[in-house]
């Protein structure tokens, strides 16, 4: 079954951490290069991160110094560490492939408020 499960978000105080975690199936996650995104409310999805299967990141200016994708290829498994939290990293974050997206899973909820 072709299929993103997302977890790991949550409520945190501006300045605060998390860590998401993408579980992939291995037809999405195999040989390709995989992303975060998030979509803010009222907002379009955008790209945030990417890591190409060798380990070549990529970030936007929006998140640089302050995320860092990583993926464990054996576990079809992709996360995102986050720091230094601001109220507008507020959204629901996706992970999919780049190139030719997958469905989109149901994301997970991220809200830094204090």
């Amino acid at each position: 079954q072709v299929q993103l499960v997302e977890s790991g978000g949550g409520l945190v105080q501006p300045g605060g951490s998390l860590r998401l975690s993408c579980a992939a199936s291995g037809s999405i996650f195999s040989g390709n290069t995989m992303g975060w995104y998030r979509q803010a409310p009222g907002k379009q999805r955008e790209l945030v991160a990417s890591i190409s299967t060798f380990g070549t990141t990529n970030y936007s200016d929006s998140v640089k110094g302050r995320f860092t994708i990583s993926r464990v290829n054996a576990k079809n498994t992709v996360y995102l560490q986050m720091i230094s939290l601001k109220p507008e990293d507020t959204a629901v974050y996706y992970c999919n492939r780049l190139i030719n997206n997958a469905a989109w899973g149901q994301g997970t909820l991220v809200t830094v408020s204090s």
